[in-house]
């Protein structure tokens, strides 16, 4: 296989070993661009709200920020999979950490001139820099080994911690380096994040070749690589066409949701039994390490017992935090622990889910069904989170926990019908 000089289509000679080379070149790529693009969203993300609060005048709308990079985050998802499908991972990624830049400049100027509708027009666009995050564990998958794809996806995902982790400890520094400009401190981290951006697409464009979605599908020896079959009504076919396919999507899209729903109430409900910021902060870095450090070991497990079989550690996981969260009250410690393990079966969820989505349908409608995966996932858990808001009110955090376990129930039930109905084909990797 070799590819002409300025192009990313690749001409296929051979299967040998340079697909492995170019899968390790590739992964290492992404592991660079998710510990940049990892940072961006983090550095700013923790100061949203406050941003909104001050640019609004008012408590009551601090939440729409990180809501609308959420909203971002799910409309950009169909786009950008279209883009990727037509030309390929390389010149989506690229755009979306544009888009983010842009957006991340849009919000550095509503906060000068204290306007709000920009803001959330800034903080939509800034959405597009999550979500090429998260289509970088799809491109992982693209010429991963089918035995080995649930372990590709893992890497890529566990290079998140380390942005997620230093990310929220920059913001205070990020602000302070425009202290006595025009720009108000807290905007400060989204013009680091803007550059973050900036500095992961160029990684991408210029790193990221020939691209790993056009030789996976020149690879490919089977038929239908026209562009019908890469449509996204071909995609929604082939999800509709495969029962395990379907689980997939439910598997990712639920445990996003309880996972999401869950921890964002979780500092406030910290708050009302006595926890300072300092405690509130360790749980929240504990639950990040849940979410990303071990999803290693959860690629591991997914490629040798079975992509469904961690499905069910994810369910299994996600209840007994919340059991452990729910039922904590003034027990800080078992509130952490609760959140920990929220992390750990996100992380086992998210693996499990995205392996067995790139397995159940064909390749050439691979990357429209993984920009559906991500729509429903974020807008799933756009809802969730806006609905945590309004139970904690109504109701309480123990009841938010045991609406997120009753969401696992179907997930569950779904996998082991799937597992009896639906084995595993003979031929690829058993799940």
């Amino acid at each position: 296989m070799t590819a002409s000089p300025g192009t990313d289509r690749p001409a296929v000679t051979a299967t040998g070993p340079e697909p492995a080379r170019l899968q390790r070149r590739t992964i290492g790529v992404l592991i660079a661009s998710q510990i940049l693009g990892g940072l961006g969203v983090p550095i700013s993300i923790a100061l949203a709200p406050v941003l909104a609060t001050e640019v609004s005048g008012t408590e009551a709308l601090s939440g729409l920020a990180s809501t609308a990079a959420v909203i971002g985050t799910a409309l950009v998802s169909l786009p950008l999979a279209a883009l990727m499908t037509a030309r390929g991972r390389r010149p989506g990624l690229v755009l979306a950490y544009a888009i983010g830049a842009a957006g991340a400049l849009l919000v550095v100027l509503a906060a000068t001139i204290k306007n709000f509708p920009l803001l959330m027009l800034g903080m939509a666009a800034f959405g597009a820099a999550s979500s090429a995050n998260l289509q970088a564990r799809f491109t992982a998958a693209d010429l991963a080994a089918p035995d080995r794809r649930a372990r590709a996806i893992s890497v890529v995902v566990w290079a998140s911690t380390i942005g997620a982790v230093l990310g929220p400890n920059l913001s205070a520094p990020a602000s302070r380096s425009f202290a006595g400009t025009s720009i108000p401190e807290t905007a400060g981290p989204f013009v680091w994040a803007a550059a973050v951006f900036l500095l992961t697409g160029t990684l991408i464009g210029v790193l990221l070749r020939p691209d790993p979605l056009l030789t996976a599908r020149a690879l490919a020896t089977a038929g239908g690589q026209t562009r019908e079959a890469r449509s996204l009504r071909a995609g929604i076919a082939a999800v509709k066409a495969s029962p395990r396919a379907r689980l997939a999507l439910v598997t990712v899209a639920v445990s996003h949701t309880t996972m999401v729903s869950i921890m964002v109430m979780t500092p406030m409900d910290l708050g009302h039994h006595g926890a300072g910021l300092e405690l509130i902060g360790l749980v929240i870095s504990g639950h990040i390490a849940g979410m990303f450090a071990f999803s290693p070991l959860m690629g591991w497990l997914a490629d040798r017992i079975g992509r469904l079989s961690v499905i069910g550690l994810a369910a299994g996981l996600l209840s007994v935090a919340a059991l452990l969260a729910g039922t904590a009250g003034p027990h800080h410690g078992q509130t952490a622990a609760g959140l920990f393990l929220l992390g750990l079966g996100w992380s086992a969820g998210m693996v499990s889910g995205s392996a067995l989505l790139t397995d159940s349908v064909p390749q050439p409608a691979r990357a429209a069904v993984q920009g559906l995966s991500d729509l429903t996932m974020n807008t799933a858990a756009g809802v969730g989170g806006a609905a945590a808001g309004l139970v904690m009110s109504q109701a309480s955090y123990g009841w938010l926990n045991a609406i997120g376990a009753c969401l696992l129930l179907p997930m569950a039930a779904l996998a082991l019908f799937t597992a009896r109905r639906h084995p595993a084909p003979a031929k690829g990797v058993s799940s």
